[in-house]
């Protein structure tokens, strides 16, 4: 499978009105990235307020076509992350969290085909995941992220996958986009073409502890706490609480041994954080990480600039992002 998506048709050109309305990132990124970006096709499985700041920035930057997954009723906790949810009752009352804010994306770029996909993301099959190029999940547990993320790889065409959560001040990113080829820029020199292979997110996730580097950021390890909680007590994500801290704490000290790591080095104090989350977002998090994976996006696309191999973790309480990628890469 080849790197970028786009559905294959980079040589159909662009109208005289999508020109004009995309002078500006034309100049910015290139006519034919901005040709495939406008034949890409993405799937957004899980609407919140990380994922609606994500879909605002490719349907601003012109994407073939949007679609929205997410059945549950809007309830009043989703406005206060989710600015495309008007706060009044009579909106949004009754309706699907993707059917209100796909009225809402359509008035961003009326160029952009927005429509809602009715389903459970747990059960959609390889017919379906063929229709998109890239597939966006969010709020999903383990076991839907490695279940859709599967079936992705195993699709004739190349679907990259992208999981992303906010817990509150803290969010994750996971990356995978198979064997992707893209330009890399070299200061005074031409672009080169480079080539990265990532791991699945259960190849990824299997990693021994012990194996990672020792300036793996704490909140990678947090995270796989809170998931394997969260997947052995049947929760759906977020529904936690700092009720819950006595054994998520049994469960840390237990995976730690199990893989050789201190549990100096998964806090405390973040586990409580992030409990105490439950399904919070915090609306400047969300417009950092749908920044981040808007802009990911479309280098995936367009084959331009690296990408995140293959997680980006981002915690508020210190302003700080890094990127991890496991299993690390080895060194040529």
């Amino acid at each position: 499978m080849g790197g970028g998506g786009g559905g294959g048709a980079e040589e159909e050109e662009l109208t005289a009105q999508e020109t004009a309305l995309y002078d500006r990132q034309i100049r910015v990124w290139g006519v034919d990235a901005q040709k495939r970006l406008s034949k890409a096709h993405v799937l957004v499985c899980g609407v919140n307020g990380t994922t609606i700041e994500f879909c605002k920035n490719i349907v601003l930057a012109g994407v073939g076509s949007l679609s929205l997954m997410d059945d549950h009723i809007v309830t009043e906790d989703d406005l206060n992350s989710n600015f495309l949810i008007p706060h009044d009752e009579s909106v949004y009352g009754g309706k699907s969290r993707a059917e209100v804010c796909c009225e809402s994306l359509k008035d961003f770029n009326p160029m952009v085909r927005v429509a809602v996909a009715k389903g459970d993301p747990s059960l959609i099959d390889g017919t379906f995941i063929d229709r998109f190029d890239i597939i966006v999940l969010s709020r999903a547990s383990l076991k839907t992220k490695l279940f859709i993320n599967d079936n992705c790889r195993k699709r004739s065409k190349h679907i990259a996958f992208y999981s992303v959560d906010c817990k509150d001040s803290c969010g994750e990113i996971f990356v995978d986009l198979q064997n992707h080829s893209y330009l890399q820029k070299k200061p005074g020199g031409e672009p080169e073409q480079q080539e990265l292979k990532y791991p699945s997110l259960q190849e990824a996730i299997s990693v021994p502890w012990k194996d990672l580097s020792k300036k793996t950021t704490k909140l990678y390890y947090a995270m796989r706490v809170l998931e394997s909680y969260e997947s052995s007590e049947g929760r759906d994500p977020g529904e936690t609480s700092l009720s819950d801290l006595p054994a998520v704490l049994a469960l840390r000290k237990d995976m730690c041994d199990r893989m050789s790591l201190d549990e100096s080095r998964i806090p405390t104090s973040l586990l409580e954080r992030l409990l105490a989350a439950g399904k919070k977002e915090h609306p400047p998090v969300c417009a950092i990480l749908g920044g981040i994976l808007g802009q990911e996006v479309i280098k995936s696309i367009s084959c331009k600039g690296d990408p995140i191999k293959n997680f980006f973790y981002y915690d508020a309480a210190d302003g700080k992002g890094a990127m991890e990628d496991i299993p690390p890469t080895p060194e040529d």
